[in-house]
């Protein structure tokens, strides 16, 4: 047996380390309790979902995403936001560009030239606003329909409503008083038939 305190090796029979004093008996069922414990499942790692399908993969996403509350509705929304978000920012790009880039020109000591380019750098702010008009577009038009796909999908695994005809569930709150034996006010509808024959006669 290997001493862990001290690194000397010892008998298997021996309860104390003879170097250190180390609780051997300690060490063996810990080494033993370590052995029995659960194997390493690779199912529950990343490894295994590399070998899932691709619709194996979309639904483990829509339920870790339903999990953390990312609706497709949310995700509709976040999509607009940042088609704005991205639009304002070329929108602010191009602004910039052209006043900064109209400050050089304007400064005099920039070629005929190369002031043709400057003038022009402005536009490159209109590409982060195209992205952000295309997120946009998508979030109103595109993901409306997938969101009510999805409300579709939804309305089939739910049960149906139940019958307004059908009996009503159970209500637990309800009290009812319990009799106090098997045969106790059996008879008492024959108290009442016992008085209509009484005025009978």
């Amino acid at each position: 047996m290997f001493c862990p305190r001290c690194g000397t090796n010892q008998s298997d029979d021996l309860k104390f380390c003879k170097s250190c004093g180390a609780n051997m008996s300690a060490v063996r069922l810990a080494v033993d309790a370590r052995e029995g414990e659960q194997k390493f499942d690779w199912s529950r790692t990343w490894v295994a979902e590399m070998f899932l399908t691709h619709e194996e993969q979309q639904r483990r996403k829509e339920i870790l995403e339903r999990e953390r509350g990312i609706t497709p509705e949310v995700k509709r929304v976040n999509e607009v936001k940042a088609g704005v978000i991205t639009s304002s920012v070329g929108v602010g790009l191009a602004i910039f560009l052209y006043v900064f880039m109209q400050g050089i020109v304007l400064g005099g000591k920039v070629p005929h030239d190369t002031a043709e380019i400057l003038t022009r750098l402005w536009i490159a702010g209109v590409i982060p606003f195209m992205v952000g008009a295309a997120l946009m577009i998508n979030g109103l038009v595109v993901s409306k329909r997938l969101v009510e796909i999805a409300r579709q999908r939804e309305s089939k695994e739910l049960p149906p409503p139940p019958d307004p005809g059908s009996l009503r569930a159970a209500d637990t709150s309800e009290f009812i008083p319990a009799s106090f034996s098997v045969t106790d006010q059996t008879t008492r509808h024959l108290e009442g038939s016992e008085a209509k024959q009484r005025e009978h006669r």
